[in-house]
């Protein structure tokens, strides 16, 4: 392969605008007609919302948060889940019993690590959150089992 066919790849980055100094961790607001890029995502918000990643368990920001609120998705500000249905599940992922209403969240089968599993996705703009089982408690009986690096809390006075 020549140098040309080389550069090809770099000039066509240059050419459609896109300067070195762009985080890769800008998503698009999908709800700009502009097509501007917010917010900014760290690098665990970015790996886990836009590529499926799990953050290790009991790392997370908001696996024992008892605080009143509800949880947005990090990507979108989408309203997904609310204090009062987050239970202590013991896995070390903040979990819920349900979300804040049914299309707060989309469901999607996942066959990835060598089973299947239901991902959760944000409502709104598609973010992963994390994933739901059936072995959660009453009266749902389901574990939306959610990284917190997906989730932004907004607190509540009781």
């Amino acid at each position: 392969m020549g140098i040309t066919e080389c550069m090809l790849p770099l000039c066509a980055f240059l050419i459609l605008g896109c300067s070195k100094n762009e985080s890769l961790n800008e998503i698009p607001d999908k709800t700009s007609p502009e097509g501007r890029t917010e917010p900014v995502l760290s690098d665990i918000q970015y790996e886990v919302t836009q590529k499926g990643g799990t953050e290790p368990a009991f790392s997370g920001e908001y696996w024992d948060e008892k605080a009143n609120g509800h949880y947005e998705c990090v990507c979108c500000s989408n309203p997904l889940f609310d204090s009062d249905t987050k239970y202590e599940s013991g896995t070390g992922w903040p979990s819920y019993w349900q979300p804040i209403d049914d299309s707060a969240v989309s469901l999607h089968s996942d066959r990835k690590l060598f089973r299947t599993r239901t991902e959760v996705r944000c409502g709104e703009c598609d973010a992963h959150l994390g994933h739901v089982f059936d072995d959660g408690p009453q009266p749902t009986g389901k574990r939306y089992c959610m990284n917190s690096a997906a989730l932004t809390l907004v607190k509540r006075d009781k």
